[in-house]
């Protein structure tokens, strides 16, 4: 359960919450009831098991957030699906209350949930032949086609679903031939499409992709992205 900050919300609330709903606690230490509510709201999202996640704003350090609720008096809860707002209530309201509005966004898994946690390739084929558009069926299976250099297939299977982070890292794994087992370096690649990406569409495109195989964690992608910035612009 993350304490979001203004520079993290874009990333832990919106950018998440198009693969999971996000609830969004707006507090300040000085406030009673928010020491009340907070609890409760840990508990019950955390029955979850993921369904559902917690992100904990402290409004007095993060100004900018409150202000983009524009709040007004705390403890205020926003829920966050697919980027947007789609409920909210404000105050230490009940437990049972807490539990309804958390149990809204979180309906109980269904048969092709329960395969796609089962993991194998057979499970998800038939998670995906009971709802075609399953989003974490997509990624799982195009990440295993990736992985075995069935790039169309993965292609074509993410084509299904909306873009999510995951989705992006697996469709560039995809176009640029990494299948998660290290073969390739991007890094190696990329200072030489550097002195391309102004003039060169394809070149760009291309490193746009080795940066999603970096992905955030790899310590080089923000002094990469930083590069490309100063080549653009």
């Amino acid at each position: 359960m993350p304490n979001v900050t203004d520079a993290t919300f874009q990333e832990q609330v919106l950018d998440r919450s198009t693969e999971v709903p996000v609830v969004v606690d707006l507090w300040a230490a000085w406030c009673g009831p928010c020491r009340t509510l907070g609890p409760i709201l840990e508990k019950v999202v955390a029955e979850t098991d993921g369904r559902v996640e917690l992100a904990k704003v402290d409004i007095d350090a993060n100004p900018g957030v409150a202000a983009s609720f524009r709040v007004q008096s705390i403890p205020a809860v926003f829920a966050i699906a697919d980027g947007q707002v789609v409920d909210q209530f404000i105050g230490a309201v009940p437990e049972a209350q807490v539990r309804e509005f958390v149990e809204r966004l979180s309906p109980p898994k269904s048969e092709a949930d329960l395969l796609v946690e089962a993991g194998d390739e057979t499970s998800l084929r038939r998670a995906l032949e009971l709802q075609p558009d399953h989003p974490a069926a997509v990624v799982a299976l195009a990440r295993a086609l990736v992985e075995r250099g069935e790039v169309e297939e993965a292609l074509a299977l993410l084509a299904r679903v909306p873009e999510t982070p995951e989705g992006r890292r697996v469709a560039a794994m995809a176009r640029v031939g990494a299948d998660g087992s290290g073969a390739i370096d991007p890094g190696s690649e990329m200072d030489v499409l550097l002195e391309r990406v102004k003039t060169d569409a394809d070149a760009r495109r291309r490193f746009l992709d080795l940066l999603e195989v970096l992905g955030p964690d790899d310590p080089r992608t923000a002094t990469y992205r930083k590069a490309l910035t100063a080549r653009l612009y």
